[in-house]
């Protein structure tokens, strides 16, 4: 079980469907789908459509509030995010298992080669993809 905030940080209206989304995933650890998380909603009794599921996570991840990954069938998958830092993932293919880490001189070279290319306002996100030490095993 997560230990942020049961309601989200005050941003813009706060909503019925916006609460019942961020407590679903305050419940959850495991990174979710929408369509997941729209089931999750619908079986505890929660009247939130998919596309309001969809646009709240779209929302709270451009702020910064969710983590979001995009495996090899292309659905981007969610969680609350639990580092306030910049940060990257190293997941496992199979299991999901996901390890958030800090990477100073990858952020440093980022930053020197965006200069080099006389790029401004630079973003960027990695995830490393593999098989973690358990899953190697079997």
């Amino acid at each position: 079980m997560s230990t942020t905030p049961s309601t989200p940080p005050v941003r813009g209206r706060s909503t019925r469907q916006k609460r019942a989304v961020w407590a679903a995933l305050n419940s959850l650890e495991d990174f979710v789908s929408a369509q997941e998380l729209h089931r999750i909603l619908t079986d505890r009794g929660e009247k939130v459509s998919l596309a309001t599921v969809y646009r709240v996570l779209q929302t709270h991840h451009e702020e910064g509030l969710l983590d979001a990954l995009r495996p090899d069938d292309g659905e981007a998958i969610f969680r609350i995010c639990a580092a306030e830092e910049h940060h990257h993932h190293l997941v496992c293919r199979r299991c999901g298992l996901t390890v958030e880490f800090e990477a100073p001189q990858l952020e440093s070279w980022a930053a020197e080669l965006a200069a080099a290319h006389q790029f401004t306002d630079v973003q960027h996100t990695l995830e490393i993809f593999g098989l973690c030490q358990s899953c190697a095993r079997q």
